[in-house]
């Protein structure tokens, strides 16, 4: 039986389901798991990734089901209340499913737009552990990514401070020669504080280390966490752990963790985050919890390692990807299943009514303050205006090969006759549409998606990548802007035309991936700019490198790696009862 998700908060849904939350014994019968394939994290326990891998090996993968969504509000259209919602309407038709969600931060979680457990009667539970730290693996990620920091930095107040015959009997190591101007990596924290995101270090005397500005981004950021999204098993991470470029010397040669031998202990500390969370929906269906949820340099896409724990173990596994479908699934079809080499059977669209009103025309959406009233009134109109939108992401999709079920992520407030005219626009482009009230009532709302999602998942596909291996770095980005974004084509500044001619020119780099970095609030590099803008070109202001995940980064505009704090923050309404110790106000 559903609850009452409009009178009870996310947390109180959560605080009810919990009571009756699988136990590990549990699981391991339902799942069919050895004894020893479940590792005790109390009552979110992991799954032992290599030990499951190896039994199901040459077991058949199960039916493999992408989410994303149209280009948000900047309240988010519900990727994971609909995949929550998805596997619970798969379950009540009693199939074997699963998925995986990221797990969130608590810099979103601590600010304004809250966790990322999905909503109502379609959540991910425990909702507190999800929401505060699970089982530690940002915490392993911070820890790793920090090491490496204090191995850069010591390193080079050591080198300051001993000559070369001095440091090589200190250190056993030879000078580095490390540019202090060309640091490429930072401090990070699981926090949004905008007041870490230039800072200067090493204040004092020569004994308190080597003065440089230097920076703070939020973890999720951290490049081993998109190393952990896209690596297949603990000896991809370690291979790549070597290779993570920290820093250039003054001969403008990069200087790697392996230069300064942590990258062994970064992988230790990190030995027990290539293992998935084992969660569930309030339905009691499994759902993993694996990487992290920043859609930029860290991919923001559940990791390859759950995916194909889930292939093996479920019929249909669900997964999400991050922002709307130009980032979202664009890095999944190009990065992620090149990384993995598998293939979606079908990509789910989540669609609001409220987001296609706003690419209509619609007032400015801002976090914590109430919707205009044009998004909660039937405005046709509006609506008809916005609907190139989800069009465009539709074609996307499209693109691909795959055609997609495009899910009405249903609000109390949508009317008939909006909700035909988004069916009738979304299958007039070739895509399946189904309304999903998995908010309001759980699976049973959500039978409708289930049923479409089995008969698309039937149907052969022509999966197939935008773009080959050996296109070099600037057609690649010509194509995305073009095909994804509808961009008319792409400039490059002098600084990002000079590093995109010494890529192309090495090899190497054509097995890098393409990770573009850009708004998701817009199809264009300017939030501001909704719907579907014609006669605009991309600008590419520079190529960042992420050499242990292997990625190009083409920047479009200015990306904070570290958000800022609003003044009205999640935080002032998040509490604990002091007799109980449960925690009340997340959202």
């Amino acid at each position: 039986m559903a609850y009452d998700a409009v009178k009870m908060k996310d947390w109180q849904i959560a605080e009810q389901a919990g009571k009756n939350m699988p136990k590990p014994e549990e699981w391991i019968s339902r799942l069919g798991l050895q004894k020893d394939e479940l590792i005790p994290y109390g009552r979110t326990p992991k799954l032992d990734f290599l030990k499951i891998m190896e039994r199901l090996k040459d077991k058949k993968d199960g039916k493999y089901i992408e989410v994303t969504a149209i280009t948000p509000t900047p309240l988010g259209e519900g990727k994971s209340t609909t995949s929550c919602g998805l596997i619970e309407g798969l379950g009540k038709r009693g199939k074997n499913v699963g998925g995986c969600l990221r797990q969130p931060s608590g810099g979103p979680t601590m600010n304004i737009k809250g966790t990322a457990a999905g909503g109502g009667n379609a959540l991910l539970i425990p909702m507190t552990e999800f929401s505060m730290g699970l089982t530690g693996d940002i915490n392993e990620i911070m820890n790793a990514h920090n090491l490496a920091m204090v191995a850069l930095t010591s390193r080079m107040q050591h080198e300051r401070n001993y000559n070369d015959e001095q440091l090589q009997r200190l250190t056993k190591m030879r000078r580095l020669d490390i540019d202090p101007t060309r640091v490429e990596m930072g401090w990070i924290m699981d926090f949004c504080a905008q007041s870490l995101r230039s800072i200067v270090i090493g204040l004092g005397g020569r004994m308190d280390g080597f003065l440089m500005q230097s920076k703070f981004g939020i973890a999720v950021s951290s490049e081993l966490m998109a190393m952990l999204a896209i690596v297949r098993d603990l000896a991809d991470l370690r291979q790549r752990m070597n290779q993570i470029t920290l820093a250039f010397d003054k001969k403008g040669n990069p200087v790697t963790t392996g230069d300064l031998e942590v990258g062994g202990a970064m992988t230790a500390w990190m030995r027990n985050a290539i293992n998935p969370t084992l969660c569930c929906t309030v339905e009691y269906q499994p759902l993993m919890v694996h990487a992290g949820p920043f859609a930029n340099i860290a991919v923001g896409q559940s990791s390859i390692i759950a995916d194909r724990i889930g292939l093996k173990m479920f019929d249909y596994h669900v997964t999400e990807s991050g922002f709307a479908a130009d980032i979202g699934f664009e890095k999944f079809w190009n990065v992620k299943c090149r990384f993995s080499g598998l293939k979606p059977n079908v990509s789910v669209l989540t669609t609001t009514i409220r987001a296609l009103k706003m690419h209509g025309g619609g007032p400015k959406v801002v976090a914590g303050l109430p919707l205009p009233d044009s998004y909660t009134k039937e405005d046709l109109k509006l609506l008809e205006k916005g609907l190139p939108n989800m069009v465009h992401h539709i074609n996307t999709i499209r693109t691909a090969g795959i055609n997609p079920v495009v899910c009405i992520n249903a609000f109390h407030t949508d009317t008939k006759a909006e909700i035909a005219m988004v069916r009738k626009a979304a299958e007039a482009a070739g895509a399946r549409c189904a309304l999903s009230e998995h908010w309001a009532k759980g699976g049973e709302g959500a039978l409708e998606l289930a049923d479409m999602v089995m008969e698309a998942c039937e149907e052969k596909n022509d999966f197939k990548f935008l773009y080959p291996n050996e296109m070099k770095l600037r057609q690649r980005v010509e194509k995305i802007a073009k095909t994804v974004y509808g961009a008319d084509g792409v400039s490059w500044s002098p600084e990002a035309t000079e590093k995109a001619k010494a890529f192309e020119a090495d090899a190497k780099y054509d097995e890098y991936a393409t990770m573009m970095v850009k708004t998701h609030l817009s199809l264009t590099h300017d939030p501001s700019i909704k719907g579907v803008p014609k006669g605009w070109t991309l600008p590419i202001r520079d190529v960042l490198i992420y050499s242990g995940a292997k990625f190009l980064c083409p920047m479009a505009g200015t990306i904070s790696l570290m958000p800022g704090t609003s003044s009205d923050p999640a935080f002032r309404r998040v509490d604990v009862d002091v007799k109980t110790g449960k925690v009340s106000g997340l959202f």
